[in-house]
């Protein structure tokens, strides 16, 4: 079980790269998006693409930040019966839950959606609009997105069954929180 969580330690290392990269992407979102009605109303000049910067940066949250919040254990839940579940039947409702849905699904995105991205970038797709950019970056953070959940599904795998196999890795404080709705 070791070498599986050192594996699980490097995937959640990487995305909290991304992740930190994916709080950045909002900083710099709100300034463009702030700027970019200051100078619309302000000074009456606009420009598509800076409106499209901000669409890159809200895809790069959305993809890159997933990830992150996954491992974190910060990712929404639909909670019926979860709430009133030991720790040992968590651990099992999450492991069949990334084993027959997460994982599945992430590999399902991630292989459909690079051949989307290689279309882009072979034909060096750009945007239609006056001024746009280039558009297969933003699809390459599509499979990249998908890839990282994927990675960390699996990492998310290693640590629950390392707990139930008796194990505590670092992170099982992360992995047995749960808060319940405030509902």
């Amino acid at each position: 079980m070791k070498p599986l969580l050192a594996f699980s330690r490097v995937v959640d290392s990487i995305n909290a790269v991304f992740g930190k990269a994916a709080d950045w992407m909002t900083l710099f979102a709100v300034a463009i998006s702030a700027g970019n009605a200051f100078v619309r109303y302000g000074v009456s000049y606009s420009s598509n693409a800076w409106l499209e910067v901000q669409w890159y940066l809200f895809a790069g949250m959305v993809m890159l930040g997933a990830s992150y919040t996954l491992n974190r254990n910060e990712h929404v839940r639909v909670d019926i019966l979860f709430g009133s579940l030991s720790d040992r039947y968590r651990l099992w409702v999450d492991i069949l839950g990334i084993t027959i849905f997460l994982l599945p699904a992430m590999g399902l995105m991630a292989w459909m959606t690079w051949p989307f991205f290689l279309d882009s970038f072979f034909r060096n797709e750009t945007s239609q609009n006056a001024g746009g950019l280039l558009r297969w970056p933003v699809k390459l953070i599509l499979p990249l997105g998908f890839l990282l959940i994927l990675l960390q599904g699996l990492s998310e795998l290693i640590k629950r069954l390392a707990i139930l196999f008796g194990e505590k890795p670092a992170e099982a404080e992360v992995v047995l929180a749960y808060e319940r709705p405030l509902q």
